[in-house]
């Protein structure tokens, strides 16, 4: 079945399109983080993955859409776009509050009898382990000094002004929708997770990363990196190389 009808979604790019593919990579970006983040997983995985790059509302050229502040709609809405997509097995690969948002999108595949591939969850805590955080409510100067210390957006950003005004609403919405973000108990995914986390990283701890195992009936399996909350940046080819051994290794077990 061809996919190409459904390029035309505002939510899905394909920098690289690979028709031809055994399966499908749904990548999801961190908190004011957008689809080309993933341009890299892309070239680097096609044409043996076709890769989703998740372009949410609010940011670039869809700047002038509303944002989703809070996850579990954006889930909702994300999920209505992905089905289409399933025609072949999807994997799913979330940063951050991608990770989070991944895995409320895997319920509800699996809700609607798709079982994801493998959920990767990179950067982030289980959704089970909560913590106290109110970056959103800071103001405009306290959102920057967490966006420097995180080290994860391009510095020509804070170089410009003009475009750090453009970025920081869409930045401020996705922290309210992951800091208000309370996880609710349900059934486990029947998916395996893979989870990969920065050693060094402030925002999720190793005991906090592992506790993804309580999420899925599935295998678990934890990947670990010199690095901080965006130690993706760094090491994306060995990250890169793991998904794509992962995918292999599952879709030759099949």
């Amino acid at each position: 079945m061809s996919a190409n009808p459904t390029d035309t979604s505002p939510w899905i790019r394909r920098f690289h399109p690979a028709d031809g593919a055994r399966a499908r990579l749904l990548c999801l970006p961190h908190a004011g983080g957008s689809a080309p983040f993933y341009f890299p997983v892309s070239r680097a995985l096609s044409p043996d993955v076709d890769v989703l790059a998740v372009q949410y509302p609010g940011r670039q050229d869809r700047r002038h859409e509303p944002c989703i502040d809070s996850l579990p709609a954006l889930a909702d809405a994300l999920v209505e776009e992905v089905l289409p997509w399933a025609d072949r097995p999807l994997a799913v690969f979330g940063h951050s509050m991608g990770a989070t948002l991944g895995f409320e999108v895997a319920r509800r595949l699996e809700s609607r009898g798709t079982v994801p591939l493998v959920l990767f969850a990179s950067g982030r805590r289980a959704p089970s382990r909560h913590r106290d955080e109110s970056v959103h409510l800071r103001d405009d100067d306290g959102m920057i000094a967490e966006l420097r210390a995180l080290n994860g957006t391009d510095a020509e950003v804070f170089g410009d002004e003009e475009l750090l005004r453009l970025v920081l609403p869409a930045i401020r919405g996705d922290y309210r929708a992951v800091e208000t973000y309370r996880y609710t108990p349900g059934p486990k995914l029947a998916a395996p997770i893979q989870a990969h986390t920065g050693l060094d990283d402030p925002r999720a701890s190793l005991d906090e990363v592992r506790d993804w195992e309580l999420h899925t009936e599935g295998s678990f399996d934890l990947h670990t990196y010199p690095g901080g909350h965006f130690y993706l940046n760094a090491q994306a080819p060995s990250v890169i190389s793991t998904v794509a051994k992962t995918i292999s290794g599952l879709l030759d077990a099949r």
